[in-house]
């Protein structure tokens, strides 16, 4: 019994006509949630970044050569407001991580671009952080880790994700 099961059975106590399935599944991703996020932020850290700096990074590098993306692009993908996006950018550019550049396309745009100590930072931060995830999810047979990633990958698909 976990700590979700003890939150299910006083609902189930108290209020025994609902159905609380969904209340346990969910309870228990969002922990997983939290529990492997704490996980990635103390792997980020030990590299200088924080999980946020990270997601941009690792867009910039998943573009391919050269490494860049205008602003708007990357708070797309990131699903960030440009504020956002801005305070990410700043603190990135002040760490020599990426650089900001005239658009060469639009005279008005910007360019993002990872630098070369950006990229190793990068790399090195999606190895580390794929062997902290890695660590957690081989503790399940194979068979289960499949399952597992084409049943949320079916839940994620019916929330409209």
């Amino acid at each position: 019994m976990d700590d979700v099961d003890r939150i299910v059975a006083q609902w189930a106590q108290e209020r025994p006509e609902l159905r609380t399935d969904a209340m346990a599944a969910f309870g228990r991703i969002y922990r997983l949630a939290k529990v492997l996020g704490d996980r990635q932020e103390k792997v980020y850290a030990a590299l200088g970044i924080n999980r946020g700096e990270f997601d941009v990074l690792a867009t910039l590098r998943r573009a391919g050569e050269p490494f860049q993306l205008p602003p708007k692009a990357l708070s797309a993908s990131l699903m960030l407001t440009t504020g956002g996006m801005t305070g990410r950018l700043d603190r990135l550019e002040r760490a020599g991580l990426v650089t900001r550049s005239p658009d060469p396309g639009d005279r008005r745009g910007l360019v993002i671009t990872l630098t070369p100590r950006g990229r190793e930072v990068v790399d090195e931060a999606v190895v580390a952080g794929l062997d902290a995830q890695r660590e957690v999810f081989e503790r399940l047979p194979e068979a289960n880790r499949k399952r597992l990633s084409a049943l949320l990958r079916d839940l994620l698909a019916a929330a409209g994700g």
